[in-house]
């Protein structure tokens, strides 16, 4: 069947584009449009990312569309969406990737904040891509909820390594524009890349990057999944950036359930100075795995450090026992 574009531009389903029919389309970004296809060849769904026409003949575009297949290439992980193929048919441009079903945590934390429980085992399958990544000296510079699908069982995918969206001005925020990707020239010497809300300072500020950025990022997914909010917002591209570079996150937001070492975990994550924060990704993971590593030990440190009135009240009770209980043995020895 032939190529059919929808009057809005975009391909219609039962269109093809060589071997692949296109099923659905799933969304569009700042440089592609995602469709669900078919390989018609080997049976399989696809995810089809397609370059956007208008970027076809912008050579900076077209490299960065090749070096995220080249990046996906290079990681076989579990918890990384894999890339198939980088096609070119009949001067279109894109990747063939792994169809993950499911909803994005994004999409999943609108219907609010996740169980404690829930949220470290998601963020340790996070941690653990990005761990595979920086090994490979890679990082992903725009994690965030909209990048991150969850299946059904309960299995995470880290999407979209390497690729942003461009918008050559800052603009008002609206309802999604925090979880969009920029490009901002801020000067002629500073570009700014990433999602405002999910950004490091250091990346706010147009500074070179390591994967430490990825921490922040990743600090902040962990911060919404457990809150339901976002960790920095602003009406604005500006304002938000401006909470990023100098405000602290709204701690007293935190569940009471969250555990302390998972509170310590976030902040080490979030610290603004690059040079003390979390330097490996890799132990963030271990803390998280080592909060479900058993049964017993995750219920003690998933309860929260409150103490009740009946718990206070023996306590109380028992020191006073024990106060008595001294001072009559403290009496005796003296009359002797």
């Amino acid at each position: 069947m032939p190529r059919e574009s929808s009057p809005a531009g975009q391909l219609s389903p039962g269109a093809s584009l060589g071997q692949y029919r296109i099923e659905e389309h799933l969304g569009a970004g700042g440089m592609g449009t995602v469709y669900k296809a078919t390989d018609t060849k080997l049976g399989r769904p696809v995810a089809l990312k397609l370059l956007r026409p208008e970027m076809l003949e912008d050579a900076s575009a077209i490299a960065r569309f090749e070096r995220e297949a080249r990046v996906l290439a290079s990681l076989n992980h579990p918890h990384v969406g894999a890339i198939y193929d980088f096609e070119d048919y009949e001067g279109l441009r894109f990747l063939s990737l792994e169809y993950v079903p499911g909803p994005t945590l994004a999409e999943r934390l609108r219907r609010g904040p996740m169980p404690v429980r829930e949220a470290i085992s998601v963020c340790g399958q996070i941690a653990e891509a990005l761990e595979a990544a920086h090994a490979r000296q890679i990082i992903h510079r725009d994690l965030k909820p909209a990048n991150i699908k969850i299946a059904e069982n309960g299995k995470v995918k880290v999407l979209d390594f390497g690729l942003a969206k461009s918008v050559e001005r800052a603009r008002e925020i609206g309802p999604e524009a925090n979880t969009d990707t920029i490009t901002e020239l801020l000067t002629k010497e500073m570009t700014v890349i990433g999602t405002p809300a999910y950004m490091s300072p250091e990346q706010a500020c147009g500074k070179e990057l390591d994967p430490r950025t990825d921490i922040w990022s990743f600090g902040c997914v962990l911060y919404e999944a457990l809150t339901g909010k976002q960790t920095f917002r602003g009406k604005t591209i500006t304002e938000t950036l401006a909470a990023v570079v100098e405000r602290e996150p709204d701690w007293a937001a935190l569940p009471q359930s969250t555990p302390l070492p998972m509170q310590l975990l976030l902040k080490r994550c979030l610290r603004k100075d690059p040079d003390r924060r979390l330097r490996d990704i890799g132990d963030a993971r271990i803390e998280l795995e080592d909060l479900l590593v058993s049964p017993a030990q995750e219920d003690a440190a998933l309860k929260p450090a409150t103490m009740t009135r009946r718990t206070a009240i023996s306590a109380l009770s028992g020191a006073a026992a024990g106060a008595a209980a001294m001072g009559a043995f403290a009496m005796s020895r003296y009359r002797s």
